[in-house]
């Protein structure tokens, strides 16, 4: 265990009383979290898990305006969202940029009975999207999306023209309508970035991972440590339920009965396929599949990620991408470009979360809306405890804002800041052009006694956080990782001692994207098991433990361990 937890478990303890209980630290709690710690307010933030390691950790890693909200009318949503795309464009552009978007278009004037009897709250099933649907459809989103603007407006392409672009896509298209979007690249990384600006932020602000609710009694509510053990109790004045997928589980712990949650499940692949990654020519397609169903596909991580299912999901915590859900998204890249093969052999890694969408009745789950909603209960012998339904990674500054503002009418407490325009870690102070960038690498090389080549390495992956990376690797000897050449033993160990890092999955998966590049080798996990150990304090069998349990989530996202690492 960390000493930075010890200190914070000893805190919380001697407390015993705390605003603002926060249950829950995927986007929706973190995000709220640096909200409320901005403005003063001392919040406990506890997760059973890791931060941002549920659904939050598995979506299609896009900060999209939702074009498809249209078919349903959900204007107000689609606004929000590509408002709020806008500002992460401007808050989070370490993790955050730009993706042209390509739809490709199989017919003139299919969909428009379909398109008006879903606009108008009818049943439809929409098969096709002709010209005419996808040219009024990224007219109207362009429109909608005009609010902080940083990115061009949508074209439009014949078949011709389409083909001459792309010459691996069907020929059987029309056209293809291009309009941009954008991707975030580490969006674990990102909710982590919330939580420590919190924390800067507010010092009577705490953060636990692995820690789970046990129970309430009296307004007390048990908490347990899953890491070192120990069992302790925080009186809140108003908790906050952002469990996602989780929220009636944690409810019921908690004696509040619920029925909010009808979540459903989204599984994506990262392939390795050099012919598709050619084909995609660096950017993302975004295409209606023959059964209805909306699927995409787009550069990443030097590889290629395909998404998504909408399959209806009970249980959270028995959700794997099946071999089902393998099959049909490889499958079904073969509509769009025909002649490239695809199999299980390309799969580098698989997964998949459960959205927490708000209970529904509805046989589609497609048709479930993606916004979101505050519910309010009473703890028993206590006060308010708000469930955050919904939601999604593009408007959870927004979301958080809703809430927030809320929580400060109940603490009778004003508001002195605002999120809109803040930046979030690494996002602060970033080079804004590559002039820019050059100066900044040069000097931070030069501080520290880096060369070039590790300087942009690091101020890829943590934005201009990478100065105090760099100032903390070459404060002692360091060495890069035998197993994993990019990576260096005391970057590393400053994960574990700096970033609420305490398990070696939570280095593999989240703090790093050594898993999800399709790096995670048996050798990777050894190596950096053995330095986790010292830095939190392993014993030889826990060090042994955490091992085997990477080996086997590895496994279940698919992932071959015995191969060289990229």
């Amino acid at each position: 265990m960390s000493r930075a937890r010890e200190a914070t478990i000893a805190a919380v303890r001697a407390v015993g009383r705390v605003p603002v209980l926060i249950i829950g630290a995927g986007i929706n709690g973190a995000g709220l979290f640096r909200d409320l710690s901005l403005q003063g307010v001392d919040c406990l933030l506890v997760d059973r898990g890791d931060i941002c390691a549920g659904a939050s950790a598995a979506p299609s890693r896009l900060i999209h305006g939702g074009i498809k909200y249209l078919e349903t009318g959900e204007f107000r949503l689609v606004a929000q969202s590509t408002l709020e795309r806008n500002l992460l464009l401007r808050n989070a552009p370490h993790y955050v940029r730009p993706l042209e978007t390509v739809v490709p278009v199989q017919s003139w004037f299919g969909g428009i009975i379909p398109s008006l009897r879903r606009f108008l709250g009818l049943t439809a099933k929409l098969r096709d999207r002709g010209l005419l649907v996808t040219a009024l459809g990224l007219a109207l989103y362009d429109w909608l999306g005009r609010n902080a603007r940083s990115m061009p407006r949508h074209r439009l392409a014949l078949r011709r023209a389409s083909l001459r672009r792309f010459p691996a896509m069907n020929p059987n298209i029309v056209a293809t309508g291009t309009y941009y979007d954008a991707r975030i690249t580490q969006p674990e990384r990102l909710g982590l970035e919330l939580v420590l600006d919190g924390l800067r932020e507010n010092p009577g602000a705490r953060a636990l991972n692995h820690v789970a609710v046990e129970g309430c009694a009296d307004g007390a509510v048990m908490l347990h440590d899953r890491i070192g053990g120990a069992r302790f109790a925080v009186v809140p004045r108003i908790v906050i339920n952002a469990g996602g997928a989780w929220i009636d589980r944690i409810n019921a712990s908690l004696g509040v009965e619920s029925h909010y949650i009808g979540g459903t499940k989204g599984s994506h692949l990262v392939v390795d396929s050099p012919p598709l990654l050619r084909a995609l020519d660096g950017r993302m397609v975004y295409f209606g599949a023959a059964d209805g169903r909306v699927c995409l596909a787009y550069p990443f991580m030097g590889h290629v990620l395909i998404g998504s299912t909408d399959i209806r999901a009970d249980d959270p915590d028995a959700a794997l991408c099946e071999p089902a859900e393998q099959d049909y998204m490889l499958s079904v890249m073969r509509e769009i470009f025909p002649a490239i093969a695809l199999g299980a052999r390309d799969v580098l890694y698989r997964y998949c979360g459960v959205r927490p969408l708000p209970y529904s009745t509805s046989s589609d789950p497609g048709d479930i809306s993606r916004d979101h909603s505050i519910r309010q209960d009473t703890l028993p012998g206590g006060g308010p405890v708000l469930s955050l339904i919904g939601g999604k990674w593009t408007t959870f500054r927004g979301f958080a804002e809703e809430v927030a503002d809320r929580v400060l009418t109940m603490l009778e407490t004003p508001r002195r800041a605002s999120t809109r325009t803040c930046a979030i870690g690494g996002g602060a102070g970033l080079p804004a052009d590559e002039a820019a960038r050059a100066a900044w690498m040069a000097r931070v090389a030069s501080a520290h006694g880096l060369d070039a080549a590790r300087v942009a390495i690091l101020l890829e992956r943590y934005g201009s956080t990478a100065e105090s990376v760099a100032a903390w690797c070459a404060a002692g000897p360091d060495r890069a990782l035998a197993s994993l050449a990019d990576y260096s033993v005391r970057e590393i160990g400053r994960l574990c001692q700096e970033e609420m890092a305490e398990t070696l999955a939570d280095l593999l998966f989240r703090r790093t994207d050594v898993a999800l590049s399709g790096r995670l080798t048996r050798a990777v996990a050894a190596e950096t098991a053995a330095i986790a150990a010292p830095a939190l304090g392993w014993s030889d069998a826990r060090a042994g433990d955490e091992l085997n349990a990477v080996l086997t989530l590895a496994r279940q996202h698919g992932v071959r361990l015995d191969r060289e690492a990229a």
